[in-house]
């Protein structure tokens, strides 16, 4: 590919994603406010016209600070690539870093380098995100001291975790010929595996407290329905999710025989036991279906695909300059290959997203109508409102919006697909 029509293509992409999402975001927002003022009917008498402004506002507030962060991250994409910053910083680490240690070590300060500046530059939004808007709302419960304890775990679990495996991706690139890619997605799915296996276990009691379900009524019941569905786990925990903010939720986690099941507090505070059993029942629902399987499955494929996309561009010198940066002459381009096909690579997979929004949402219609099988329907209904309540999502997203980013249908969708009546649901 030449470098003009490799920059022509970019620009191309990364236009037209801004402005497809900038139409987006404003249609999202001016369908929002425009229904603030009043309940949807399909909801009134369960959901107060105070909860439903909440999430209207809620929206509104995300949505506003959303376009400022697209904008800054369209900025520095164009600052990175085409704008010459990736080839600065590249030029110092080389210079720095490739005489005194060697190309291991200059490919991997490279990756390091540019993590720790684009983490550094996100650092502000995440701040305003967590101490403005979500404190704004009651969501958030985090304090700085909490914030920068997390800040500072999460950097050296990436560093610990990353870098060998950053180097192992290096070495094969390096050392593996033509196929490289094959065999680097061999790594990858190994690892990503091997992290499923360990995250329960190791990586997530590093920031929240795990505690076995005590309630043992709702333990029976859940182990009822799990036998129901066939399913087992290797234990039931609630995970002090309200330390850190106000939102609930449920999931599984874990690999064969390390899989477990999380409760957040706060969802066991909110919902009755009839309504955390749908719950859980909407999520044995995907692994009835096989969703988890398929949705990994999918993800490897597409990174094998990528790999190999990237293993003849690595090879082509307009894949470098039509991005702003000129080739390495005395040092591998393996780690500056990575970097670019990273930051060039999301604006042109933008236009996937609504296909893949699409199956998510087919997934949950079907998790949903498996839940309503295997539980109480009406419960599903009930524990729904009151999450979209909690979290306060809005009961009036704009259509179109829905269909290219929604990965969960919205409750109106949702609601009308279950089998079980919604009337009389109590207000919430």
């Amino acid at each position: 590919m030449s470098s003009p029509a490799l920059t022509l293509a970019f620009s191309a992409a990364l236009l037209l994603s801004l402005l497809v999402r900038l139409w987006l975001a404003t249609r999202q927002m001016r369908h929002v406010a425009a229904h603030r003022n009043q309940v949807p009917a399909a909801f009134q008498g369960a959901v107060s016209l105070q909860a439903h402004q909440k999430a209207a506002d809620y929206t509104l507030a995300k949505g506003r600070f959303g376009l400022i962060t697209m904008a800054f991250g369209t900025a520095m994409l164009l600052a990175w690539t085409l704008l010459g910053g990736l080839a600065a910083l590249n030029d110092a680490v080389r210079n720095m870093v490739l005489p005194a240690a060697g190309p291991m070590a200059y490919q991997l300060a490279l990756l390091a380098g540019f993590a720790l500046i684009g983490g550094a530059l996100e650092l502000p939004f995440d701040v305003y995100s967590t101490f403005r808007i979500e404190q704004q709302f009651g969501f958030n419960r985090m304090t700085p001291k909490m914030w920068l304890a997390d800040l500072l775990k999460g950097a050296a679990l990436a560093a610990v975790i990353g870098l060998p495996l950053a180097a192992l991706i290096l070495w094969i690139m390096g050392h593996s010929g033509g196929l490289w890619w094959l065999w680097a997605w061999a790594a990858w799915v190994g690892f990503n595996l091997l992290l499923l296996i360990i995250y329960p276990t190791l990586i997530a009691p590093l920031f929240n407290k795990f505690e076995p379900l005590a309630d043992d009524s709702l333990k029976a019941r859940v182990q009822a329905l799990m036998k129901r569905c066939g399913f087992a786990a290797k234990g039931l925990f609630v995970m002090d999710g309200s330390r850190r903010s106000a939102h609930a939720n449920a999931y599984f986690t874990g690999l064969g025989a390390s899989k477990r099941v999380v409760f957040f507090d706060t969802l066991l505070k909110r919902l009755d036991a009839a309504e955390v059993e749908a719950v859980l029942a909407h999520e044995l629902g995907h692994f009835k279906h096989k969703h988890v399987l398929k949705r990994m499955l999918g993800i490897f494929g597409l990174s094998l695909a990528g790999l190999a996309l990237l293993g003849w561009l690595a090879t082509q010198s307009g894949f470098y300059a039509g991005l702003g940066v000129a080739p390495n002459l005395s040092a591998p381009n393996d780690a500056l290959a990575l970097l670019l096909f990273s930051l060039v690579l999301p604006p042109f997979m933008f236009f996937v997203s609504p296909l893949m929004a699409h199956f998510s949402r087919r997934d949950e219609f079907q998790a949903d109508a498996y839940a309503c099988q295997q539980a109480d329907g009406r419960a599903l209904a009930q524990a729904l409102l009151k999450l979209h309540e909690d979290n306060a999502a809005t009961l009036t997203p704009d259509p179109l919006y829905v269909r290219f980013y929604y990965s969960h249908p919205p409750a109106s969708e949702r609601l009308a697909a279950l089998p079980a009546p919604r009337a009389g649901i109590p207000a919430t």
